[in-house]
């Protein structure tokens, strides 16, 4: 299998695990759902004799897959749009069945090293955190949001036990200046939320909470598991990285019932018969997941808190939305 250097910019996380777990083939159709600067799509064109449809709702992806599509002539195709609407996309050029969906629930490199998406608390930027470059902004919501649903995002997104003071300090603040700059922002924060032991910045995780709450990113993260579970064909692998508790949490959900792990019940109690005709649409052999190499968290320590799931494709039906199987089954 081919590797990316570890040490070039902008590299994927655990990308040779993620294509380990894909297993891509001479001839199999896969998807790169989050393509970004296009690591993954890169790794699995070059392990197999593939095609690969990559999919980035950013439009400076753009930049980015037009090298590799010159590279690899025929071979890769970027869509314009969100994972979450990968069913769609797909079907849109004709593909109903794929091999093999990489999800990386991280925010790009790109977008981080760049103060003018303002997506980073580190640097001086406008305070936009919009991945598509449309829609309400970090600022717009900041700045008209009411402050209970303000203070409610913030800990909810951010899991913030200081979001209700931030919140009140933000409203206070607005009225007298609206926030524009990520800078403003973030040293309000700092006035309030100590600096952890562990040194991660007290900024993090409101600019969290915000970033997934003007990206809908939990609720991307629910659409996107369920189309790739519409597309897979059976033998067909999905491997996710997650980079924090809440997103991570949805996937091990998502794969725990679609594997039939739901607890059980009482022996005493009446069966539930819904349970029963629940046939498992993902089978998963490593449950924990797996975490970086410390190698790779000493070179990108934006791997640190990095965690690979991966699962297989049944032949049964997928689900639908209430959590029951389908008509029909996979190819």
């Amino acid at each position: 299998m081919s590797t990316i250097n570890a040490s070039a910019p902008h590299y994927p996380v655990m990308v040779n695990e993620v294509v380990s777990a894909l297993a891509p083939k001479d001839g199999g159709c896969y998807v790169d759902a989050t393509f970004g600067a296009g690591g993954y799509t890169k790794a699995l064109l070059q392990a197999a004799e593939c095609t690969v449809w990559a999919i980035d709702r950013d439009p400076d992806a753009r930049q980015h897959s037009e090298p590799l599509e010159r590279s690899f002539p025929g071979r890769v195709t970027l869509l314009q749009g969100r994972f979450g609407d990968m069913e769609t996309l797909l079907t849109n050029v004709g593909v109903a069945n794929i091999d093999g969906v990489a999800i990386d629930l991280g925010v790009s490199s790109m977008q981080l090293d760049e103060p003018a998406r303002g997506f980073s608390f580190r640097r001086d930027g406008p305070l936009d955190m919009r991945m598509e470059r449309s829609g309400l902004s970090a600022a717009d919501v900041v700045n008209t949001m009411a402050e209970k649903e303000l203070a409610d995002i913030i800990y909810q997104y951010g899991e913030e036990r200081a979001s209700r003071k931030i919140a009140r300090a933000i409203v206070e603040l607005r009225d007298q200046k609206p926030f524009s700059r990520t800078g403003e922002l973030a040293s309000l924060i700092r006035s309030i939320v100590r600096k952890s032991k562990d040194g991660i910045d007290p900024a993090t995780r409101t600019f969290q909470a915000l970033r997934i709450h003007v990206n809908d990113e939990l609720g991307e993260v629910e659409r996107g598991l369920r189309a790739a579970e519409a597309l897979l064909s059976c033998g067909g692998r999905l491997a996710v990285v997650t980079f924090h508790s809440l997103e991570d949490r949805l996937v091990k959900m998502f794969l725990r019932d679609r594997c039939g792990d739901q607890p059980r019940g009482s022996r005493h109690m009446p069966a539930d018969l819904s349970q029963v005709e629940r046939l498992s649409s993902f089978m998963v052999t490593k449950r924990s997941g797996v975490t970086p190499r410390d190698t790779e968290i000493r070179e990108n320590p934006r791997s640190r808190s990095a965690r690979l799931r991966w699962a297989e494709r049944t032949a049964a039906a997928p689900w639908n939305t209430n959590g029951h199987a389908v008509a029909g089954g996979t190819s």
